[in-house]
């Protein structure tokens, strides 16, 4: 038997669910990743699990992500000697399936095909200097990187559209959202979300090595206007919504036409996006905002600002059917990290577990049948 659960790891008694929904997060600053349960008990921590090589090390659990049979959970740490790595693990048993693999600098944010053939990771390059870095492409069943695609300067989050064919990723300090051709491993298509610039960017001639940066490069020289953090396609439309950090607004951009459509101002930071599967409601983290914002896209309006348990709001996830987002929420110094439960029939936040330090990383597990 395991240690008894604190008062906040066990959660908020308010919310209560009809049957369990599961998701792990990872805590950046203490390597640990945890796994949350919600249901007819409430909220808790159901398990949690060390991770990392170096014990002296902060390693930094950071981006995490299912394959679509729910067998596997990848993990990448942002930290290493000399860079970070993808980790795979037995979802459930915890167990790793093999050694981690070297990527970048800084591996983050990735995505997983939906034959599960391939992780896309974004090599987010944090503490490199102000250069084009890249995603890399891994093939899953055997854990080797088979490419790495050279995209801007500080790539941030990486999300695949529905069936696969393209990842989009967005660029921190060139204020650009980049698409990829994943049957190709090549940039597809580039696009501007500087205010008042925001629009399709120009490829550069691939035989032209000198100036082939000279789109991402000449964004990165003046100061970012919208600091895009997170890129997210919708699932039932040619809809792409993008968080400007620095802008305190989303952009929706028509993946058919390549052209901005509609831009939702929003509260201080938006910082990470999900989409609910019927694609009705927009869930946006408010990282500087301590919030969680939820907009509804038919009016175009926001639906309502719920404020999260504690500061710094991060990552967050959505239950296939719809009824909950899972919100990771960093706090501060010595401050526990936390995972805050949303009802999305309200809005209101229902539920709320204590994790380890830096809660990052975040990504639905399964849901029980009662």
């Amino acid at each position: 038997m395991g240690p008894a659960l604190s008062a906040a790891q066990q959660g908020s008694a308010a919310g209560r669910a009809d049957r369990d929904y599961y998701v792990y997060v990872g805590a950046e600053s203490a390597d640990l990743l945890h796994r949350i349960r919600f249901g007819p008990e409430g909220a808790a921590l159901d398990r949690t699990i060390v991770v990392g090589e170096m014990a002296t090390e902060t390693e930094g659990p950071h981006g995490l992500n299912i394959s679509p049979d729910g067998r596997f959970l990848f993990m990448t740490t942002g930290h290493g000697v000399p860079d970070g790595k993808l980790w795979k693990f037995h979802a459930g048993p915890d167990t790793l399936v093999s050694d981690p693999i070297l990527l970048g600098y800084f591996p983050a944010t990735l995505d997983v095909t939906p034959d599960g053939l391939y992780a896309f990771v974004a090599n987010f390059n944090l503490h490199g200097e102000m250069v084009p870095s890249t995603i890399s492409v891994v093939y899953t069943p055997d854990m080797i990187e088979v490419d790495q695609i050279e995209t801007c300067t500080m790539p941030h989050g990486a999300r695949l559209d529905a069936d696969g064919r393209f990842l989009y990723s967005a660029c921190m300090m060139d204020d650009q959202i980049v698409e990829v051709d994943t049957r190709t491993f090549q940039v597809a298509r580039r696009f501007s979300v500087a205010s008042g610039s925001e629009g399709p960017l120009p490829m550069a001639a691939p035989d032209d090595a000198p100036g082939e940066h000279d789109g991402h490069m000449a964004a990165a020289a003046s100061p970012a206007t919208c600091s895009p953090t997170w890129v997210v396609p919708a699932s039932r439309s040619p809809a792409l919504f993008v968080a400007c950090n620095r802008g305190n607004r989303i952009l929706e951009i028509d993946r058919a036409s390549w052209s901005l459509t509609r831009t939702f101002e929003t509260g201080a930071g938006p910082y990470n996006l999900a989409l609910t599967p019927d694609d009705a409601i927009l869930v946006a983290t408010l990282k500087q905002g301590a919030g969680v914002e939820f907009i509804d896209l038919a009016s175009g309006r926001s639906a309502a600002t719920t404020p999260s348990s504690t500061t710094v709001t991060h990552g967050v996830a959505v239950s296939p059917d719809g009824r909950y987002a899972f919100v990771s929420v960093e706090g501060v110094g010595a401050e526990p990290g936390k995972v805050d439960i949303f009802d999305l029939s309200d809005f209101a936040r229902v539920a709320e577990v204590e994790v380890g330090q830096q809660a990052g990383g975040i990504v639905f597990w399964r849901m029980d049948g009662r």
